[in-house]
């Protein structure tokens, strides 16, 4: 672990663990590199895997910075500038959410650096539904007073998560959350939220353009079925441009699936030996 320049002078965190076949993960909107926490042991196990996360600026361990720069370009610039501080010709990106934007993103402005790509509950078109989330909880608190109350209620209120033990969820909530006297408060810049939503249709672009940028790139494709982000009109739609991508839908799973499940796990081993 570690962090790195970015251009603007912003120090941004990573982590950089294992050996072998570099596979960078990108988190979503509003996480960290704790999203990859479930799913890294199984990557890793096999000595093959090189896998590498990164805090965006503004989230997780990383420097808050000019809210301007928390946009898709400049967080795939910042992906770019790790590879080059790792000194990484070439890397797979896992892209959870937003990293599979800006996975996207980077298939069409870096795509000489790309082995391949893997979407998390990601695609083209994103739902209304799922965009309304977002903009109802980005740059606030959660009202929970504890940790342990955020576990509870994420299990009671997130029914579509089937079969999740209390551990998983207090895990998660760590994860995003530090517990004060004065209640709980979330691990990136607030600021995040005028960033995003201020831009009007930033959260909600025509992506077709950026997905068809991963032709001739081993793909793989994962949607929790329950997802309110990723529809399954438009996940077969995906697969149906790209037939030879490695692909499942996630059950119990809603946005995202956790990727230790064993229909993530199937799709990623497949993916990766292809790579």
């Amino acid at each position: 672990m570690g962090t790195f320049t970015a251009a603007d002078g912003s120090q941004l965190y990573y982590t950089d663990e294992g050996f072998g076949l570099p596979i960078l993960a990108l988190a979503g909107l509003t996480r960290n590199t704790g999203d990859f926490d479930h799913v890294a042991p199984h990557l890793l196990k096999s000595e093959a895997v090189r896998l590498i996360r990164m805090d965006y600026r503004g989230r997780g361990q990383s420097d808050w910075a000019d809210p301007a720069s928390y946009t898709i370009l400049q967080e795939s610039a910042d992906a770019i500038a790790l590879l080059d501080h790792l000194s990484i010709d070439k890397a797979a990106i896992i892209g959870t959410s937003r990293g599979g934007i800006i996975a996207m993103m980077l298939a069409a402005t870096h795509k000489h650096r790309l082995l391949g790509v893997a979407l998390n509950d990601i695609g083209p078109h994103i739902e209304a539904a799922g965009l309304s989330d977002i903009k109802d909880y980005i740059g606030r608190n959660p009202t929970q007073a504890t940790l342990a109350d955020a576990a509870d209620f994420r299990a009671r209120a997130w029914s579509h998560f089937n079969g999740v033990p209390q551990d998983r969820w207090l895990h998660e909530v760590t994860n995003h959350y530090v517990e004060t006297a004065n209640g709980l408060i979330i691990k990136y810049d607030p600021k995040l939220r005028d960033a995003v939503l201020g831009s009007g249709t930033q959260l909600a672009p025509d992506l077709w353009p950026l997905y068809e940028k991963l032709a001739d790139l081993p793909l793989a494709l994962l949607r929790g079925d329950a997802s309110d982000l990723l529809s399954a009109v438009t996940f077969d739609q995906m697969r149906n441009l790209r037939p030879d991508a490695h692909a499942a839908t996630v059950l119990g799973r809603g946005h995202v699936p956790f990727l230790d499940e064993p229909e993530s796990l199937a799709v990623l081993n497949g993916w990766i030996l292809s790579l």
